[in-house]
Parts: structure tokens; C-alpha cells; sequence
């Protein structure tokens, strides 16, 4: 458990950059002698992890704008890459995407400044969903990305989850290597997150663990392995048909069910902690209202 007190000293002199007038204690646990929550209050509360998304159930028009950018002018610009370039220029192709998706996260702005704190929220999730791509180096395919795309976009709109699930992909193929399948994942993670805040703005997805696990297990299975299949076929020299189409579906099948269980397992252990301490920071420093 966190102890609240030092914890928002502590948010205040990180986020706000305030020079503190005695040492910070980062030792946000309560004393044993606190009396703490029964397992059904603290049942409750999870239930109640996020407050209320404004205008639930409506889309704003940056976000509509957005799907537009997201579902129609990115694909395109994979088209171009791979009709006109013939795959080679992946580099440039996945600077453009980057450049696509930081568009709809500066919309929600909507004119005013990006304060430094806004961004550090979208840097520090990215970076964790790149240290757990980092970390599980070792375990092929196990590999909770979306997780924090989804997080990101549950708590803090569709464009900045489709932003983290994209720069995170970006990112840490520095690592794994950059190539023409970049473009493609940075898309798949993005649509992740971008739909997991529109689902959750229209109210259809619950910020709960059996809700997000549900969902990251779909998604992770139908969008991402739906859209990296397909993409091994057109980055390969086999023909595309139907039948080569259905075979690499069937080869990728383990793969998949192998990175959505990853996603099922970090989004049941990490979900309600981290949307409450996101929630927390959100509300009280307005950020990326």
C-alpha cells in the first residue's frame, strides 16, 4: 500500500519541479500498525479504479480526425513504402508513422502548450513497455507491449495510447532490430491503444482486470496477429494467395496465443495498481485532460 501523504510530496517535487524543503522519503509504504482495507473494500475500490471518462459515449472531433490519420493515412504510407520503395526505405517510412501519430496526441491540446509533465506521462509508459520487451529478451513472442499501450489509452485518451504502442515499437527495435516489419508492428501496438481508449470513452470496455485481460487477449490474437501475419507474407518472397495466407495464419497461431497470454498476465497483475496511481497523478495535476 501506498501511504498518500508522501507520495503526493513526492509527485509534487517530480512532476512540478519543486526544490524540496526536507529529504523525500521514497518509502511509500504504511506502517505496519495502519489499519488496512478488508479484501471486499479493497474489491470495491478496484471496481472504481477510473472516474467517469468526459462525455462518455461520444467522440470528440479530434478523436474522429484521428481515426482518420490512424486507420486510413498510416496504412498508406506503409502502402507507399512497400509499393514505391520496394521495402528499403523502412527507416523513413517509420519516421513518417511516428510523425502521424504524435499528430492526434498534440490535438488533444487543442491549441495550448504540452506542458513538460504531459509528456514525461507518455515517456515513462513508453519506456516501461520497452523495458519489458527488453527484459523478456530471452522468452520469444512473450512480450506484454500492448499492456501499456492499453493502460495508456484506458486512462489517457486513444491518441496518447496509440502513440505509446507506436514509439514503443520504434523504440525498441534499436534494441531488436529496425527492418521492414518496424512500420508494421508500430501500427498494430498503436490500434491497440487507440482502440482501448475509444472503447473506453463509448463505455463498451471496463477498466477492470477481467475486462482488460479480455481485451488485450482479442486484440492481441485478431489485430496484432491479424496484421504481423498478413505483413510476414507481403515482406517475404512467396506469392500472396489464399493458401499461403492460411498457412502462415496456422504457423503464427503459437506465436500469438504465446505474446497474448504476456499481455493476459501483466494486465491482471499490474492493471488496477497502475490505473490507480495513474488516475491518481491525472487528476491532480490535470494532465493530458
Amino acid at each position: 500500500m501506498l501511504e498518500q501523504d508522501k507520495l503526493d510530496r513526492f509527485l509534487d517535487v517530480f512532476l512540478e519541479n519543486k526544490n524540496p524543503d526536507q529529504p523525500i522519503d521514497t518509502d511509500f509504504r504504511e506502517n505496519d500498525e495502519i489499519e488496512r482495507p478488508g479484501k471486499d473494500a479493497l474489491f470495491a475500490e478496484a471496481r472504481q479504479v477510473l472516474a467517469q471518462p468526459v462525455n462518455k459515449g461520444k467522440l470528440t472531433k479530434r478523436t474522429i480526425v484521428s481515426v482518420f490519420i490512424i486507420l486510413l493515412l498510416i496504412p498508406f504510407t506503409i502502402w507507399v513504402g512497400i509499393n514505391i520503395f520496394n521495402d528499403r526505405k523502412y527507416l523513413v517510412i517509420s519516421l513518417v508513422i511516428l510523425i502521424f501519430s504524435m499528430l492526434p496526441f498534440f490535438m488533444v491540446f487543442e491549441g495550448r502548450k504540452p506542458q513538460a509533465r504531459e509528456i514525461l506521462i507518455i515517456a515513462v509508459m513508453t519506456a516501461l513497455a520497452v523495458a519489458s520487451r527488453a527484459i523478456l529478451f530471452a522468452f520469444p513472442s512473450f512480450k506484454p507491449v500492448e499492456t501499456f499501450a492499453i493502460l495508456t489509452g484506458v486512462c489517457f485518451g486513444a491518441e496518447s495510447g496509440f502513440l505509446v504502442g507506436s514509439l514503443t515499437m520504434l523504440s525498441s527495435n534499436m534494441l531488436f532490430g529496425q527492418g521492414p516489419w518496424t512500420p508494421w508492428q508500430m501500427f498494430s501496438a498503436g490500434v491497440i491503444g487507440f482502440l482501448a481508449g475509444i472503447l473506453y470513452q463509448k463505455g463498451w470496455l471496463k477498466a477492470s482486470r477481467w475486462s482488460l485481460c479480455v481485451y488485450g487477449f482479442l486484440t492481441t490474437v485478431f489485430i496484432y496477429g491479424g496484421i504481423m501475419n498478413p505483413a510476414a507474407l507481403v515482406m517475404s518472397s512467396y506469392e500472396i494467395n489464399w493458401k499461403n495466407l492460411l498457412a502462415i495464419y496456422i504457423s503464427g497461431v503459437p506465436v500469438d496465443l504465446v505474446h497474448a497470454l504476456a499481455n493476459v498476465l501483466c494486465l491482471w497483475f499490474i492493471s488496477q495498481p497502475m490505473l490507480e496511481k495513474l488516475e491518481r497523478i491525472k487528476v491532480k495535476y490535470g494532465l493530458i485532460q
